[in-house]
């Protein structure tokens, strides 16, 4: 089992002050700024981080004792799943798209696009169909999906591509790409109720599809059991599943293209502080293994060099802990190297420790100092953004006033005058905000190092120290 594509090798470390909870849908975004934003000010934006190998994601819990986080793949499943369900949509015409509603039972066609575009299957071929128009919304991967053997049209020379396909149907179908060991005559049974309209020859792919697990991440549970027909919804939900949980590989054809995956564990040392504090997107670090490992076939002995990346990073505010993602990218010792596997299922951290109070009297005033600059510079950066786009408004309203009152327009003209004034009022309150936040900021910075020095335990939720131990599973 690993994470979908979308998370492409990040593996998200934080701490709670209490228990472990998940994420809610990632956006990518890493807060670029050192403090909390008081008023949501324009100086505060979120930018976005190098991330164009690394998708960020669902975050991975930082415990106080050790624990194997599971299930956070859902969020990336569902995240990827509306994002084919908008993407679908997109390809319609004006005339379907208005109608479409992701609720509803999914058409052939809408499986072929779903399954050729989700598994990336590209060989096209000319069909014999007559009800295919080249100018159809989805022609293109109904004819992928044939040529890729997935689907199959009717006796009569049709494909019927706007007619709902059945839930036999389409188990049947992913049957095909999968590779699942299962009972193929047992009744299908799923979280202990027997599926309704499964014909008979539907049952071995039935019980296929309900042994590979993908069933679980779906919504409207109850309808999987009952329903004749799964929804567009749920088919993207199924496509996004099995790309979790199977590696795909079509390059030998369709028919088989997903098999499970044989995890990689790895338990390392960590040799450097990473922490949601400091840290930066693309900041490079190390760490030792500490247990013999075997990734791509190769066996790595104990205190191997394992090589990683920061990909995301959210500073920690007035109610929020932050958090710090990392990727780990490669593992190597005396000449032999290998990359992990690019998707990881889970993380524990073994063994949780304090930066020493050496380490931290040293390092806060000089943070303090690079973090203080970063929030003033920014904050008096703005305050001169604010007055420049507000003297340009200003100056661009009293010409209108001018020249509508010479043209005899004087409504006009002091209606120019009005919007003046509200740009200085508006400008003026900006700035006031704008000023006020850039003071809280380096308040909270002071208030925040001393913490560290004195309370290092608080800031520990987000980050990872030197000599903790972290048990990575691929």
């Amino acid at each position: 089992m690993r994470l979908s594509k979308e998370i492409l090798a990040a593996l998200s470390v934080v701490c709670l002050t209490s228990g472990i909870a998940f994420a809610s849908e990632p956006t990518g975004d890493v807060q670029a700024y050192a403090h909390p934003t008081l008023f949501s000010t324009q100086g505060h934006s979120l930018l976005t981080g190098n991330t164009d190998s690394v998708t960020t994601g669902a975050k991975v819990f930082k415990p106080s004792c050790a624990k194997t986080i599971t299930g956070k793949e859902n969020v990336i499943i569902g995240k990827e799943a509306k994002k084919a369900i908008s993407d679908m949509k997109g390809s319609m015409d004006t005339k379907r798209a208005a109608s479409f509603d992701a609720k509803s039972a999914i058409l052939r066609s809408e499986l072929a696009w779903q399954i050729v575009t989700g598994l990336g299957f590209s060989q096209e071929a000319a069909n014999k169909y007559t009800d295919l128009a080249d100018t159809y919304w989805a022609k293109s991967e109904i004819d992928k999906a044939l040529a890729a053997d997935v689907m199959i049209g009717y006796p009569d020379n049709t494909f019927k591509p706007d007619q709902a396909i059945t839930k036999a149907e389409v188990f049947a179908t992913f049957a095909k790409l999968m590779v699942v060991n299962h009972d193929a005559s047992a009744t299908p049974v799923y979280n202990g109720q027997e599926v309704k309209y499964i014909p008979n020859w539907a049952i071995g792919c039935t019980n296929e599809v309900i042994a590979s697990g993908i069933l679980e991440a779906l919504p409207e549970q109850d309808k999987i059991v009952s329903a004749e027909y799964l929804t567009r919804e749920q088919v993207a939900y199924m496509i996004a599943a099995m790309k979790a949980k199977f590696h795909i590989d079509t390059t030998k054809g369709a028919e088989g293209c997903a098999t499970a995956y044989i995890p990689t564990s790895v338990t390392i040392k960590l040799s450097e502080r990473l922490s949601a504090r400091t840290s930066n997107v693309g900041d490079t670090f190390t760490a030792k293994t500490t247990e013999s490992t075997v990734v791509e076939g190769v066996t790595f002995p104990a205190g191997s060099t394992v090589k990683g990346i920061v990909t995301g990073v959210v500073r920690p505010g007035v109610k929020n802990p932050g958090y710090i993602e990392v990727s780990f990218k490669e593992i190597k010792n005396d000449g032999l190297k290998a990359s992990f596997p690019k998707y990881a299922t889970s993380a524990s951290v073994d063994v949780k420790k304090n930066p020493n109070i050496v380490a931290r009297l040293l390092s806060a005033p000089v943070e303090f100092i690079g973090r203080t600059a970063g929030v003033s510079g920014r904050t008096v950066s703005t305050v001169g953004n604010v007055v420049s786009n507000g003297t340009e408004e200003i100056v661009d309203n009293l010409g209108d006033a001018v020249s509508d009152t010479f043209c005899l327009h004087p409504l006009k003209g002091a209606k120019s005058i009005g919007s003046g004034v509200i740009a200085v009022g508006k400008g003026t309150t900006n700035i006031v905000k704008t000023t006020t936040t850039g003071v809280f900021g380096v308040c909270y910075e002071l208030v925040d190092e001393v913490k560290y020095i004195i309370v290092p335990n608080t800031t520990n939720d987000s980050a990872l120290n030197p000599d903790e131990v972290l048990t990575i599973q691929f």
